[in-house]
């Protein structure tokens, strides 16, 4: 999947701009706020229906605009075209697939997966499980489309359950304890089986940028496997009823990093946890090319700030391999170095919100 046009529409400082980028690289110059964040945070908005740089959609509105849009022509796998639309006013959300009106969010997930690395995204590592959960989710969703509705009935199970628990209504508890494992049990199936597959590719591409030996991933349950999760559930409800929630499940999931048996993030250097986490991020693009034959974009932003001028070169030199479509900002074109050796790339030029080809 690629981009053939975009149109932004009041995205921050971008009053309207489209363009035709390259099908594998872009890159995306401009000093700090003239609007090449914003660039990338309008696809971001197209495939995820929200915004990476800010909890609410109201302040990516241009300030003189009631609404943002943001179109895409796409692509596709297999070779047809797909045109994809997305207006957000604050309040309400409009999702435009092929000119008929969409209700769900997953649709635009589906037909342009997304992949984001940013200064924040090397948090992944070391902040809660919760981000980490939601780069697994994000690469079983990707991968198995029977992943979501098994996701969403677990979610509604766990709601029940936690409802039931607040109100200490426990007649119906065993009927939301036998949903909760049912759907619970598969989500850790699934999510083992993923991460599985997603151990050797991950492997292979840190090799490209780091030496480091006893590389492991290892998927955290959210609960005690060594006993049943029905087992856990009934042991668990004394404390459930005093707290008001469920406090084991896959809701509660998470995966660990480790090296030699060690948490990374406890044994590494910083710019290695760096190097760990953009492979991570890779590697699910990768994943979803070998698997499917169909890779969305992977969006990089602020390229310079997080890595050294070896690891850039190493970095758009896999980029360049892969079968992908690649938007990178930065402040200025020397911070890509050498270019000499990637052969389809398009450099754009922002200032003050005006995109221009160079």
């Amino acid at each position: 999947m690629s981009l053939l046009k975009l149109d932004i529409y009041a995205v921050r400082n971008i009053q309207q701009e489209s363009i035709i980028p390259s099908p594998a690289i872009n890159l995306i110059v401009g000093k700090n706020a003239s609007g090449k964040s914003a660039l990338i945070e309008a696809i971001f908005i197209l495939g995820r229906a929200k915004s990476f740089r800010s909890s609410t959609i109201k302040p990516v509105i241009n300030f003189v605009q009631s609404h943002l849009i943001v179109s895409a022509q796409t692509l596709q796998a297999n070779g047809s075209q797909m045109h994809l639309g997305i207006q957000l006013d604050g309040k309400n959300i409009e999702i435009h697939i092929n000119q008929q009106l969409k209700q769900r969010r997953s649709d635009l997930a589906y037909a342009l997966p997304l992949q984001l690395i940013h200064p924040k995204s090397y948090e992944l590592l070391d902040a809660g499980s919760q981000m980490r959960r939601e780069f697994l989710d994000w690469g079983v969703f990707n991968n198995d489309e029977n992943f979501l509705p098994v996701w969403r009935r677990f979610k509604k199970a766990l709601s029940q359950r936690n409802a039931l628990l607040k109100t200490r209504r426990l007649e119906q508890i065993n009927v939301w304890d036998k949903e909760l494992v049912y759907y619970g049990t598969i989500v850790d199936c699934y999510r083992q089986q993923y991460l599985e597959k997603f151990k050797p590719v991950f492997i292979k591409i840190i090799g490209r940028f780091l030496a480091l030996d006893g590389i492991d991933l290892k998927l955290v349950s959210g609960w005690d496997t060594a006993k049943e999760f029905s087992h856990v559930l009934t042991e668990d409800q004394d404390r459930d009823l005093r707290y008001g929630f469920t406090h084991s499940g896959p809701h509660r999931g998470d995966f660990q990093l480790l090296v030699n048996n060690r948490l990374a993030k406890d044994f590494v250097s910083r710019g290695q946890l760096k190097l760990l986490v953009m492979s991570l991020k890779l590697a699910q693009v990768q994943l979803l090319v070998n698997e499917q034959s169909q890779a969305g974009c992977i969006l990089i932003d602020d390229f310079a700030a997080e890595l050294d001028v070896i690891n850039r070169a190493k970095l758009l030199r896999y980029l360049s391999e892969m079968d992908c479509q690649v938007f990178i900002t930065a402040t200025e074109a020397i911070d890509f170095g050498d270019l000499s050796q990637i052969k389809n790339y398009k450099m754009f030029h922002v200032e003050q919100g005006s995109i221009k080809p160079v």
